[in-house]
């Protein structure tokens, strides 16, 4: 680190900023407004991180956990008004209001760091800011991008130093370039009132004040890895999305899918799914690649599309979490693993809703209040998390590290509800795919602020996350067709469909593979399927059922398409459609006539 930094500077054996001008300008140009204490440079080494939830836990900001049961773990609880994305805090800071689109909340740039370098004015008087130099996706591949992150929360370092792949290596990765993200955070005084989640795409920066939670304050996360990136992606040829990456075998053969959920549909389960023991047995296996973010490219030499994971660990959702629904997450968080606003037991274990057939008899709740289950109130929040690196996870993918991807050969697109759209179907081509995805509807869950089981219109699950205007993000996705000789298909899958008693028809988790098994099938050619008004859909015979309690009228129920039900689903469509107004893509237009017309 360079001599011009007045505060202390604590680093061990990385490879200096002081070595890269632009870089150690920017980091004096934070710390001069900031005004730190103390300054750590982050190396990313085991030794450094025993030092830093040492520290976190003398500071309160960590509780070690049993070390016997868990290893390396340990629980943080957060502001209890601050547990979740906050959306209406959150801005895209462009010139016009154009470019940031009717999906986004918009601040001029000049006055978004106006308002906010008075936030940041001298904010870290007292505190330690850490600088954290990390890159997102594997070292060396052709979308790898490198950031900068300074915060004064502890809690984000350490989950970064899980999250991504920080230290000397980012140097390697940099280079000569002077291309980097710059990323300014401070927890300030957790007043939601004070609370600002401000992109700047054209400068490729990202300020952030007032929040400590995962999704306003890890940076790679959401704000750089989608809202940042897909504007990149969108001004280099390249998509950013809401997806995971899985690899499917059997026989021999893998086939890698990509799928988009909202948050808390099932994408962490779907991305570590377990086949059932009768699949398993004739040789079938899922692997993941990443649970949550795929950066895909079309590869020249191909003309297929490809894929990397550029995250290095998980920030999944624990609630319902168990040895049942999701035995792989389970194991990623057995050791090394940062817990947030989950329960506390007495044994220094943890616990959340799910994770056992019956409750503990006591316990502390995430609030560190005593908690009974006569109590009346959860014990772990609703949208508590755990952090663990990607090399925990057994079912992890051979190619989940390398820089060149995989091949993508589906899509998934999928949401949760509980009526009108069927367990599976594939869309006719990709146009019509792409209007599939743009018009998926989901019960609201507790990852976002705001009322829970309302049908939100989620476009390819990227609504909160879209960097830029939304008309033209769909615009790219329809050109990214040209690019494409062999497109991946698009499929759509909904797990969470009822009978009228209100039950979940299919038994989802692990059973899942039959019908990612049809999924596959029809990728390779193998596979029958029926033309219906909403694409194509597998018969009865197609998908196999042997072993499940599901008789032919489940199985219909599941797949009925109810023509007025449907009219009624395009009229509740009418939401994003009038969002973008006279900006609607012209090929959305007419890929919505098309199904008027097939109704």
């Amino acid at each position: 680190m360079t001599t011009t930094m007045k505060p202390p500077i604590r680093e061990t054996n990385a490879r200096k900023p002081a070595e890269t001008t632009t870089v150690q300008q920017w980091i004096n140009e934070c710390i001069e407004l900031c005004q730190p204490n103390l300054v750590h440079v982050c190396t990313g080494s085991a030794e450094e991180r025993k030092q830093l939830t040492d520290e976190g836990v003398r500071t309160g900001v960590f509780i070690r956990l049993n070390q016997e049961k868990r290893p390396g773990c340990y629980l943080h609880r957060s502001n209890p008004n601050d547990v979740a994305r906050t959306e209406q805090c959150t801005f895209i800071c462009t010139p016009s209001q154009d470019m940031a689109g009717p999906t986004n909340n918009w601040m001029e740039p000049k006055a978004a760091y106006s308002k906010l370098k008075t936030l940041f004015r001298g904010c870290m008087k007292g505190r330690t800011m850490y600088v954290i130099p990390f890159v997102m996706g594997p070292i060396g591949s052709p979308l790898a991008k490198v950031g900068i992150q300074l915060t004064d929360s502890l809690y984000v370092a350490v989950n970064m130093e899980i999250m991504t792949r920080v230290g000397h290596i980012v140097w390697k990765q940099l280079g000569d370039s002077e291309e980097f993200t710059r990323c300014l955070h401070s927890v300030g005084d957790c007043n939601p009132d004070r609370r600002y989640i401000c992109h700047f795409p054209l400068d490729n920066t990202i300020w952030s004040f007032g929040s400590g939670y995962g999704g306003n304050a890890l940076w790679g996360k959401k704000c750089l890895a989608l809202r940042i990136a897909s504007f990149l992606g969108q001004q280099q040829g390249w998509m950013a999305e809401h997806m995971l990456i899985s690899g499917v075998s059997f026989a021999g053969e893998k086939t890698y899918v990509a799928a988009a959920f909202p948050s808390a549909c099932g994408k962490t389960n779907f991305a570590m799914l377990i086949p059932p023991p009768i699949y398993r047995q004739a040789g079938w296996k899922v692997t993941t690649v990443g649970d949550d973010i795929a950066w895909m490219w079309v590869d020249e030499k191909t003309g297929r599309l490809r894929a990397i994971n550029p995250e290095a660990g998980y920030f999944g959702v624990v609630p319902g979490t168990n040895e049942q629904t999701n035995p792989n997450a389970i194991a990623c968080m057995s050791h090394d693993t940062i817990f947030t606003n989950v329960a506390l037991l007495p044994d220094g274990d943890v616990w959340w809703e799910g994770k056992t057939a019956e409750p503990p008899a006591e316990c502390v709740d995430w609030t560190g209040k005593p908690w009974t289950p006569k109590s009346g109130t959860k014990a772990a929040q609703p949208n508590s998390r755990f952090t663990a690196p990607m090399i925990n996870n057994p079912a992890l993918d051979a190619s989940a590290d390398d820089p060149n991807g995989v091949e993508i050969s589906a899509i998934i697109f999928g949401g949760r509800r509980a009526k009108t759209v069927p367990l599976v179907f594939q869309a006719f081509n990709w146009m019509h795919g792409v209007y599939v995805g743009a018009t998926v509807g989901s019960e609201t869950t507790a990852a976002a602020t705001g009322q829970v089981g309302v049908v939100r219109r989620d476009p390819m699950a990227m609504l909160p996350f879209i960097g830029y205007n939304i008309r033209d993000y769909l615009v790219h996705w329809f050109r990214m067709r040209k690019k494409m000789s062999d497109c991946p298909r698009i499929f759509h899958v909904n797990w969470f469909r009822k009978n009228d008693k209100g039950q979940y028809i299919w038994p989802g988790y692990g059973e899942n593979i039959r019908v990612i098994k049809w999924i596959i099938d029809r990728c390779h050619g193998r596979a029958y399927a029926v033309e219906t008004p909403l694409g194509w859909m597998p018969r009865r015979q197609d998908i196999d059922l042997n072993g499940l309690n599901i008789v032919d009228a489940d199985f219909d129920e599941m797949q009925k398409v109810d023509l007025e039900a449907f009219k009624a689903e395009i009229a509740g469509q009418e939401e994003l459609f009038l969002k973008l107004a006279g900006d609607l893509p012209k090929e959305m237009i007419f890929q919505r006539e098309l199904l008027i017309s097939r109704l």
